[in-house]
């Protein structure tokens, strides 16, 4: 199609007022409290299941069970085509590596997808076919039914099965997209949606790599040191560039043409977004799942935005990069750091799974625009009306749906229940061409953890309709236009896409009929109006050019968008403009002094891949209309400033008053966000300004830990030199940090900061040589080897030797009594490994990575205790405060409870809301059962003879970091790793080797599980 724009004055603007003047817009703090809103609060419970089953909702709508098993298993997602009709896909083999066949219901000819009809429209589904069962379906975690496509997600691939002849039956399997990590896993692809543009969207988790070439060629690489999860997950790793030349890592929110063409990255580093939600204004709205640490969360997605799971670049987990004193939720999502988006509302504890928009009038109007997110861990349906606040949303959260009358906050994802209302784990929630919503019910004990519980597969389908109100799915003939603009407004998602196909189709000749829906007094109606008319050739375009002054902002928005999405645009690898974009160009910078920061923060985005020299005009009234409070508008700057930072600096340096002491919060919060290397001497003086407030040192500090140059290095080394405690403090961690990683190969960190070896690892060292030494006797071998198993430092070097296959068998057996003595509980913890009198295991076979010699090893240890053991100790009464005693004396090394102890391990204060009495138990009776993501023990070999055993938490072309037991972080150059393995055993002693009886482990339970 042939893209034409109408000639617009270019707005001009005085550079010297830059930062004098402001857009009035404030924004206050950002929270991740749930607000009250003005959605129905009135609760009333239906029964709707023959077993008594209720659920508690709005008292104005009613539940009914819509369909169950045996009409299908096992539910993971749904979608509604143009006929009503409810298509599932199933995952009955779940985790097959997990969950054995014998143990679950199987299906060994492979997944299922099912499609369910009411035939009789008398609200139940009567009918229930088999559409495809397919050995390559693999838990198949997505469905998008499109016309007679079915899209089906299913790692690693992206498939399309076509039913061209009606018959319910696929006559073509073609694979979309492939390459994406994540076989068998919940960290892999999710579903698809048909956006208002005209195009797919879809995510997938962290379990990568994904490596995906688009029809046009284009490749996606994407990863971070995430593995694990499924035996399939075993490679992995970040800092991949695409052929965009950006970095993506983590989850990833994606954006692709129908025709398999023009895959764009949306935004990244997520955890395990489950689905991605598009409204009709072309709002992307996500949840995402936490490491067990009580922060999932539901997000409005900037385009371009980092959600801040991992370090940038991938190569770090979050416990690699939590600064002292930084709260976990804060370092989990990374949110003091620059680059990073806004992390939207807080849901603690869970397992959120599927979301939707809910745009319908059936419901009534209390209920349109409503954001409604799956939580399967908490047993509710939450939902949302996002209020525009700046240049993002906030998101009160309201209990909406839920098999308690008060939702529990206390979520555990492995409480083994026979409360069956918690078995009700919603796995996707989905809208009707009835406008009925529909709930599909995974059903089982457990959620989380790669299990289930339920033997028979069961599930079940829920429909919530208005009370007393009858809703029929409509006829859609679209051979009219009536009948395509009736698909156009159909209340379920991807029904809209055969409208829109076909209204495109028609071109100019359907302007006046779309156009009409401009005065719906439904407003998402009237956006996909916008969305359509772009599509609707050069006249179509002219009309959404003018609505680009509409008074109504999210009609500006929409009308920016709908034109974005008909430009062919250019990247960082290619940043040469496309006609269209040139064309768009003088239309952004009208905009771009927009009352409204939501309008701007568009214009920002649009522009972040056009070279400074084409946008720079437009960038600088976009900073001019920054307020210094809204963390979303600053994130949108940043992403319009990537790689054009230095020269906008430039620009804006003359306006700024000359002593950057007397900055306001406005210009440093901006030059924090985009911390030019050309700062480094301004940050420096604002971070040893006594006159400042600490925050606003700790702020400058911050941003010269973010430039990645020589400078900010030296600079930072010189601030250690600080008279005061704070500043000198603050710089030393992140010269540590950052020589592992950034800043690794800018200064000789030997000769500028040399790491100090202990007299005892200088002689540890010596003796070790000694033991290598082939000329040395086997009595002095036997001398020193022993000298070295009674010491900490000389312990850890054994167990190198021994895990490198460098230590003779008769000097394993010789020294095995006391290296299993030896006075580190972390030495006694490896030592089992690898020595005993009776046999030396041997380590598992290396895996192949690209530096060095890397296994997995798991060698036998102690049985774990019995369930019936674990009962015994539950039925005994605890005493809180001895069990403070226990925890100081025993657990505080390593794990934190509020203000005591140490963040080594997972921290505890709030591990009430994840185990309840028989699992906490458990964790702490049998410690390597169930190590809690990223606390898998890692140990590390270098050529020098130094070994290291702790978390690995930073892997990266530069260096390995490991979190020792102490908590200390030790930094390895890649180049000097001799060898690389993990352990299946935990670093935690069990009970028994720390002497503790039944009565001090009931004593330790009753304290960490007060509230």
């Amino acid at each position: 199609m042939k893209i034409t724009f109408s000639e617009s004055l270019f707005p001009v603007v005085l550079v010297a007022s830059l930062l004098t003047v402001a857009t009035p817009v404030v924004q206050p703090k950002l929270t991740t409290t749930a607000v009250p809103s003005a959605e129905p609060s009135r609760q009333h419970s239906v029964v709707v299941g023959d077993d008594s089953s209720r659920l508690y909702l709005p008292d104005d709508l009613e539940a009914t069970l819509w369909a169950e098993s045996p009409m299908f298993y096992n539910p993971t997602n749904m979608d509604i085509d143009a006929r009503g009709r409810v298509w599932v896909t199933e995952a009955v083999n779940y985790r097959k590596f997990n969950n054995k066949a014998d143990q679950r219901l199987n299906h060994p000819e492979g997944e299922r997808v099912i499609i369910l009809e009411d035939t009789n429209g008398d609200g139940k589904a009567d009918a229930s076919k088999v559409f495809v069962t397919d050995p390559d379906l693999v838990s198949p975690l997505g469905i998008a039914v499109i016309g007679n496509k079915v899209i089906v997600s299913c790692a690693p691939s992206l498939v399309v099965y076509t039913d061209e002849n009606g018959d319910d039956k696929p006559d073509r399997k073609e694979v979309l997209l492939t390459g994406f990590g994540g076989l068998d896993h919940d960290h892999a692809l999710h579903a698809l949606v048909a956006g208002p543009d005209g195009k797919y969207y879809f995510n997938t988790g962290n379990a990568g790599p994904h490596v995906v070439t688009d029809k046009d060629g284009w490749t996606l690489r994407s990863g971070s040191l995430y593995v694990g999860g499924t035996p399939y997950n075993k490679i992995n790793h970040g800092n991949q560039i695409s052929d965009d030349g950006r970095v993506w890592v983590g989850g990833l929110a994606m954006r692709i043409n129908p025709d398999g063409s023009g895959l764009k990255v949306m935004g990244h580093n997520f955890r395990n977004n489950y689905e991605t939600a598009l409204d009709s204004y072309g709002n992307m709205w996500q949840n995402d799942n936490d490491d067990q640490v009580v922060a999932c969360r539901t997000s409005w997605l900037m385009e371009g935005g980092n959600a801040g799971y991992f370090s940038s670049d991938g190569t770090r987990y979050w416990q690699g990069d939590q600064r002292p004193d930084q709260s976990i939720q804060t370092a989990h999502w990374h949110q003091d750091d620059p680059g990073v988006m806004p992390v939207g509302d807080i849901t603690g504890a869970g397992s959120p799974t599927g979301v939707v928009v809910y745009e319908g009038d059936e419901l009534g109007p209390a209920y349109r625009g409503m954001l409604l997110s799956a939580e399967a861990g908490r047993n509710v349906i939450f939902s949302y009306k996002p209020d525009v606040w700046g240049a993002g949303y906030r998101l009160p959260r309201t209990d909406f749906i839920s098999t308690f009358p008060k939702v529990d906050e206390n979520y555990k994802w492995n409480d083994k229940t026979s409360d069956t209302r918690k078995w009700f784990r919603p796995s996707d929630i989905a809208v009707g061409t009835d406008g009925a919503l529909y709930i599909a019910d995974w059903y089982d004990p457990v959620v989380g953890g790669h299990q289930m519980q339920d033997q028979q597969g069961y599930g079940r389908i829920y429909r919530i309709t208005p009370r007393g109100r009858r809703l029929r799915a409509p006829r859609l003939d679209l051979r009219t236009t009536q009948g395509q603009i009736a698909a156009l407004l159909s209340p379920a998602v991807n029904v809209r896409m055969l409208g829109f196909e076909a209204l495109k189709q028609q071109g100019d000749d359907v302007i006046e009929p779309v156009k009409a829906l401009l005065s719906s007094g439904n407003p998402y109606h009237r956006a996909r109006a916008i969305f359509m008319m772009a599509h609707l050739g050069s006249e179509g375009q002219f009309e959404v050019e003018r609505l680009l002054k509409a008074a109504d902002a999210p009609m500006r928005i929409a009308a920016i968008r709908a034109l974005r999405s008909i430009t062919p645009e250019n990247s960082r690898s290619n940043p040469g403009l496309t006609t269209s974009q040139r064309a768009l160009l003088p239309l952004l910078g009208n905009l771009s002094l927009d009352p409204s920061a939501a309008v701007r923060r568009e214009v920002a985005i649009a522009i972040r891949d056009v070279p400074y020299t084409d946008c720079r005009f437009i960038l600088l009234n976009l900073v001019k209309g920054y307020d210094g409070q809204d963390r979303y508008y600053l994130h949108a700057l940043g992403i319009a400033a990537g790689g054009k930072e230095e020269a906008l600096f430039a620009d804006l340096r003359p306006t700024l008053p000359p002593d950057p002491t007397q900055w306001d919060q406005r210009v440093a919060s901006l030059v924090w966000e985009l911390h030019p290397a050309s700062a480094v001497p301004l940050l420096k003086k604002r971070a040893e300004a006594q006159t400042l407030t600490a925050d606003a040192r700790r702020q400058a500090i911050t941003a010269l830990g973010f430039i990645n140059d020589r400078s900010a290095a030296l600079t930072m080394v010189e601030l250690i030199k600080s008279p005061e405690k704070d500043v000198a403090d603050q710089a030393r961690y992140w010269t540590g940090f950052r020589r592992g990683n950034d800043w690794a190969s800018l200064l000789n960190w030997d000769e500028v900061m040399p790491v100090k070896l202990s007299a005892d690892e200088q002689k540890m060292l010596a003796k070790r040589q000694i033991l290598l030494d082939e000329y040395k006797s086997d009595a002095e071998k036997r001398k020193v080897a022993m000298e070295m198993a009674r010491t900490a430092a000389g312990g850890q070097i054994l167990v190198g030797l021994a895990a490198d296959k460098k230590l003779p068998d008769n000097l394993r057996t010789y020294v095995a009594d006391a290296i299993l003595k030896n006075p580190d509980q972390s030495v006694r913890t490896m030592a089992k490994e690898y020595f005993s009198r009776r046999s030396a295991p041997k380590p598992a076979a290396p895996a192949e990575t690209a530096s060095a010699a890397s296994s997995v090893a798991s060698a036998p240890s102690a049985s774990p205790a019995s369930s019936e053991s674990i009962t015994q100790i539950a039925m005994l009464t605890g005493d809180a405060r001895s069990g403070l005693t226990v925890f100081k004396n025993n657990c505080s090394t390593c794990h934190r409870y509020k203000q005591q102890g140490n963040d080594v391990g997972p921290e505890l204060t709030q591990i009430h809301q994840k185990f309840d009495k028989n699992a906490l138990l458990d964790a702490i009776v049998n410690p390597s059962a169930g190590i809690a993501f990223g606390y898998e023990p890692w140990l590390i070999t270098t050529k020098k003879g130094q070994t290291y055993y702790g978390f690995l938490v930073s892997d990266g072309q530069q260096s390995v970091v490991v979190k020792g037991v102490t908590g200390q972080k030790h930094t390895v150059p890649t180049d000097q790793v001799y060898s690389r393995r993990q352990y299946k055993t935990s670093l935690m002693p069990d009970p028994k080797a720390m002497g503790l009886s039944n009565q001090q482990l009931a004593d330790l339970t009753a304290f960490l599980l007060k509230q």
